[in-house]
């Protein structure tokens, strides 16, 4: 079957960002399957322009469409970024040929229109999957606020959901909202992990060696640095640890609130949370080897109990404990496995008090991180969840 992914964020495993799709190609790949992938030239983690190479694996065909590049300059320009790759990757998917499915992915929102309608086009089943549920995200953390956006952005949700031949959604907790929404066909593929990209023995010391943090409890964030991560909560936990200098907390990644955040800890004098570029995919085993607990933290917004953020599993996966600032659905991972310590979001003196009670029993640390690789090992492997995708997207060929 020849699938065509459009995907503005894609990213392989040698680019910094997410790279659950990448990964699900390739088990696809070998499954006798083969994709097309209509993907920015904009890095969406870092803003940056994508460096050519030739990217292309077998079976996987990756196609750059215009985008507008200025995309962490501010929420407009964000929306003019996915409107012209929306438009490009529409135009680029009329040229690709013999298509059985097209797979649309949100967010951005706005790519799952093109999706749709370059389905209806080449006659073929349309898959829809939900990433995040956006709109009701950005309005909830305050970034889209006009009236008239929203109500399009509500209704085009509302319209894709019922008209996809079938919605896949990555966590248990956006399941009530999109049925509510008007989804007929609907299906769970979690976020997870590939077990076999993380070993929890390792130790990390190349990392820390090369970062000048040798000798200390690692307190490890990955990911991005955008508005609804909230890591000014993390920067006040660390004066809060100023005391414990034997403690180092570590930003990596990148994002739109970065420039920011390097100011505020810089304002505050913090001498033990270090800012460290993104990695690729490939170069994260390494990183999170090298922490002694690591940080999955969002904004205490009622919305957010919905999500069942990816970096969570890639912490467990590498045996590390959760220190989990996030309440709803994965808080019920974390804590049913034993694999961390859940904090309430927006609390800087809980999130401290983790990490001290965590830096005073590294036995007990060790233990929680390997509870938490046997929890993704039982059920969240990115090979028991591609199989899944693979038997959706099959059936649906099959429907035609």
């Amino acid at each position: 079957m020849h699938i065509l992914l459009i995907h503005q964020a894609y990213a392989a495993l040698d680019e910094p960002g997410g790279t659950r799709h990448h990964e699900l190609a390739r088990y696809l790949v070998a499954r006798g399957h083969r994709l097309t992938v209509i993907a920015s030239p904009v890095s969406y983690l870092t803003g940056a322009a994508w460096v050519e190479r030739h990217d292309d694996e077998p079976g996987i065909a990756i196609l750059r469409a215009y985008t507008y590049p200025a995309l962490h300059r501010s929420f407009v320009h964000r929306v003019f970024s996915f409107f012209s790759f929306m438009f490009s990757s529409f135009l680029i998917g009329l040229g690709v040929r013999d298509v059985d499915l097209v797979w649309g992915t949100s967010p951005p929102i706005f790519q799952g229109a093109t999706a749709w309608a370059m389905a209806r086009l080449k006659r073929v089943p349309f898959l829809f999957e939900v990433r995040d549920l956006w709109p009701g995200f950005a309005v909830a953390v305050g970034v889209l606020r006009d009236k008239t956006l929203i109500r399009a952005s509500e209704w085009l949700e509302g319209f894709l959901y019922r008209h996809a031949d079938q919605v896949v959604v990555n966590s248990p907790g956006f399941i009530d909202h999109v049925e509510r929404r008007g989804a007929q066909r609907l299906a769970l593929v979690p976020n997870g992990s590939d077990v076999a990209m993380f070993d929890p023995q390792l130790d990390g010391s190349d990392f820390r060696t090369a970062h000048g943090l040798e000798g200390k409890f690692l307190a490890l964030y990955a990911g991005a640095h955008g508005m609804s991560n909230d890591l000014g909560v993390v920067l006040k936990a660390a004066r809060l640890l100023d005391d414990q200098p034997e403690i180092a907390i570590v930003l990596l990644g990148a994002g739109k609130e970065k420039p920011a955040l390097v100011e505020m800890a810089e304002s505050m004098g913090l001498t033990n949370l270090h800012f460290l570029p993104p990695v690729p995919k490939s170069e994260m085993p390494l990183a999170l080897s090298a922490a002694d607990a690591c940080i999955a933290i969002l904004k205490p917004i009622e919305l957010y109990k919905t999500v069942f953020p990816n970096k969570v599993f890639d912490y467990m996966a590498a045996g590390r404990p959760v220190i989990l600032a996030i309440d709803g659905v994965i808080r019920e991972v974390v804590e049913g496995a034993g694999a961390g310590i859940a904090v309430p979001p927006g609390d800087p003196a809980a999130l401290a008090q983790a990490i001290r009670q965590l830096a005073g029993a590294p036995e007990n640390a060790r233990q929680m991180g390997l509870a938490g690789r046997r929890c993704v090992e039982g059920g969240f492997t990115r090979e028991l969840l591609a199989e899944k995708l693979a038997v959706i997207l099959e059936e649906m060929g099959e429907r035609g």
